[in-house]
């Protein structure tokens, strides 16, 4: 097999070090606390934007695994200052859990509980545990994980319901977004929900935390799997019917690699024979349809319509690197690799923003890039790509 060139990796860690530093320079709000909420696409802060718990627990996420992989203790600043305005302004006291969004003061102006968020505040907080050794955010994981175990996994038929009111009641609109279905179960949020409790399970080694993240793996290749296709489905009904018949490229190549993770984890080599087969199958479909030679991933696919979306966000590009290098090592075949390489290139040539750093949120087929999109926002944030790298730099092929 081929061993991973030496100018990759240099590329690769080069990129890890720049997208940190445009964090460290462009992230913190030194006027209200915390990080911004947001800079547009030139990089401008927009004073007076709202704070997203998505971008402060992924940022949480960002500094705590390239300290934990770096082994760089200057990072605490960093981590501990998201940590606190987590837990200071985000978390909520009276019912647990934490906030979907605030002001740019920190009042909560949406208290809802969104399960995709607590998720993110488990990863989060998993992660700089190992980092910190702080066996507070450790228990606040734990305490979040009970939270989802008790309100929002379904004893009858299995999974995760979307989302609940700010006290864990019943909400009719359950949406993550507005360009998402108002469905009861999403595969978005149980593979985010199989993220976290893989981390957790591995800093807490909790056997009920083991039992969830097992039923998790059992989920997707049971009821997400679309094994005729080789897609994972993305909404469904209380009752898993299927809503809607669209493909996300992203969330297909990304899905396979955390299910590796979690088979792992879990120790259980059925699981990890399965979904190995699975992300070969999964992995060739998404070059036939996803990966555009020398032009990278496009987005969506309609399967009923056979309609594509052709913009390029930027998270599927990293995704795709990650996934690919499983497949490859998997398989041993080269071409895996090839098109890693290729997207890579497409990456440096049109997704990194040369002249205001970090990268574009997404760009046309023509590799114009939409201005209307921000660079730090509420959905905008550096995890996907700091933690492709990461693991792009412990993957040795």
């Amino acid at each position: 097999m081929t061993k991973i060139s030496q100018q990759f990796k240099d590329e690769i860690s080069s990129e890890l070090n720049e997208i940190q530093k445009y964090w460290e320079q462009y992230g913190i709000d030194n006027k209200n606390g915390g990080f911004v909420g947001r800079r547009d696409y030139s990089n401008k802060q927009i004073f007076g934007a709202p704070k997203g718990v998505i971008l402060n627990t992924r940022i949480l996420w960002t500094f705590s695994a390239i300290g934990n992989f770096k082994k760089d203790d200057d990072l605490r600043f960093y981590a501990n200052r998201a940590y606190e305005y987590l837990n200071k302004n985000f978390r909520d006291r009276e019912f647990e859990g934490v906030f979907w969004e605030l002001d740019a003061l920190g009042k909560p102006v949406n208290k809802r509980k969104q399960i995709y968020a607590q998720a993110f505040a488990i990863y989060a907080l998993s992660e700089y545990f190992i980092f910190s050794g702080k066996e507070e955010a450790k228990d606040w994981a734990l305490s979040i994980f009970e939270l989802i175990e008790k309100y929002a996994r379904d004893e009858n038929l299995n999974g995760y319901i979307e989302a609940f009111q700010v006290d864990w009641s019943p909400i009719e609109d359950m949406r993550l977004s507005s360009k998402d279905k108002n469905s009861t179960k999403t595969m978005n949020t149980h593979l985010h929900i199989l993220e976290a409790y893989t981390t957790l399970f591995q800093i807490s080694k909790s056997q009920t935390v083991k039992e969830a993240l097992g039923n998790l793996i059992q989920l997707f290749i049971k009821k997400f799997y679309d094994s005729k296709n080789h897609h994972f489905q993305l909404f469904f009904d209380n009752n898993w019917g299927i809503e809607g018949n669209i493909v996300s490229f992203g969330h297909d190549i990304e899905a396979v690699w955390l299910l590796i993770e979690a088979a792992k984890a879990v120790d259980n080599q059925k699981f990890l024979s399965e979904i190995e087969i699975m992300t070969i199958d999964v992995a060739e479909t998404f070059l036939k349809e996803a990966y555009v030679e020398n032009s990278g991933v496009i987005n969506e696919k309609n399967l009923d319509t056979g309609q594509l979306d052709e913009d390029r966000h930027w998270w599927p590009q990293i995704e795709a690197m990650v996934g690919l290098n499983y497949a490859y090592l998997i398989s041993g075949k080269e071409y895996f690799i090839k098109a890693q390489k290729d997207i890579w290139q497409f990456v440096k040539d049109h997704i990194v923003d040369k002249e205001n750093g970090e990268w574009f949120f997404r760009i046309d087929k023509y590799n114009i890039p939409y201005k209307e999109e921000d660079k730090i926002g509420m959905w905008k944030c550096p995890y996907h790509n700091s933690r492709g790298c990461i693991y792009l730099l412990k993957m040795d092929n």
